[in-house]
């Protein structure tokens, strides 16, 4: 891989979107909330600038689906104030993203790129760190990877963690049905996600794993990062917990996956809090983290499982 593509990842576009969606003209993207004057729940109108976004680069497909907010409940630990919702509470269409970017020589062999692209269902927060960061480090990887000759193909699946049901467990027990020979599965949640001290000076990277095998896909970013000589400090961290989106694709089988995000134990203080705005973002730690994804991509595509051994 030309180390040269790296610098394709624009800082400016990853915060013009970050802004865009977390500030203005959105300020959240969930189904609980509709601006005044709009027709349109702030998640549907993100889904729509997303999907028109990633049309100019690759195959779109919406699929829609029904979905429910969470309920509130400030009895719970701060960060944790959701609550399933009652039989009786509304139901929502909404819907998922998958964004395709097809290899000319093995497509059936697939990169899968993750990331949940709606804020708290149950509070109003800009959802910044959770999980706009992971839906613009995708969105500029669309953007780069749909301009260079891809062997591969490359799958992004824009998705909803916020509310329930999530949808990445239909989607990848479908996958798994289908016999999809998905090689690696990278989920972006909350990368460069980390504690106040610690966005002062230092750039992180982490790669949970829960498998043997995604352990394998973790070690691997981290010679990434070494390889190509990124400013980030990475790191592999152990997750107990087979959940989040990464856990829908393990639990479906695939298990060379990984979730990245900015620390472990995950030290956001504004975690699931309206505080989580897009100022606190370091841009530049965003910005290595999907220069860092670019090369894990572009190397895998390159050699295909053999980029692991």
């Amino acid at each position: 891989m030309n180390a040269e593509l790296l610098e394709k990842i624009s800082a400016d576009r990853l915060r013009h979107d970050l802004f865009y969606l977390c500030r203005d003209p959105f300020s959240f993207r969930t189904v609980s909330y509709t601006a005044p004057w709009h027709t349109k729940n702030s998640l549907d109108e993100a889904d729509e600038f997303i999907s028109t976004e990633m049309k100019k680069f690759g195959q779109v497909r919406m699929i829609p689906y029904k979905l429910q907010p969470f309920r509130c409940n400030s009895a719970k630990p701060l960060h944790h104030w959701y609550d399933a919702p009652r039989p009786e509470d509304p139901w929502y269409d909404g819907n998922c993203i998958e964004v395709l970017l097809p290899g000319k020589d093995r497509p059936e062999e697939i990169v899968q790129l993750v990331s949940h692209k709606d804020s708290m269902s149950w509070i109003n927060s800009p959802g910044a760190h959770d999980n706009a960061v992971g839906t613009v480090a995708n969105m500029e990887l669309v953007r780069v990877l749909s301009a260079l000759p891809l062997t591969r193909t490359v799958r992004v699946l824009f998705c909803n963690e916020e509310h329930t049901p999530w949808y990445s467990k239909t989607y990848a027990e479908e996958a798994a049905k289908r016999g999809d020979k998905i090689i690696a599965v990278f989920n972006q949640d909350s990368i460069c996600g980390k504690s106040d001290a610690a966005a002062a000076g230092i750039r992180t990277f982490v790669a949970m794993y829960s498998t043997d095998e995604g352990k394998v896909l973790a070690d691997f970013l981290v010679r990434e990062n070494e390889k190509y000589a990124i400013p980030l400090t990475v790191s592999p961290a152990f997750k107990s917990h087979v959940n989040d989106d990464d856990g829908s694709f393990i639990k479906a089988g695939f298990l060379r996956t990984v979730m990245t995000c900015g620390s472990a134990p995950y030290a956001d203080p504004q975690y699931h809090l309206p505080g989580d705005v897009p100022e606190r973002v370091d841009i530049i730690n965003l910005a290595l983290s999907a220069q860092l994804l670019l090369a894990a991509v572009l190397d895998i595509d390159e050699q295909g499982e053999a980029a692991f051994a």
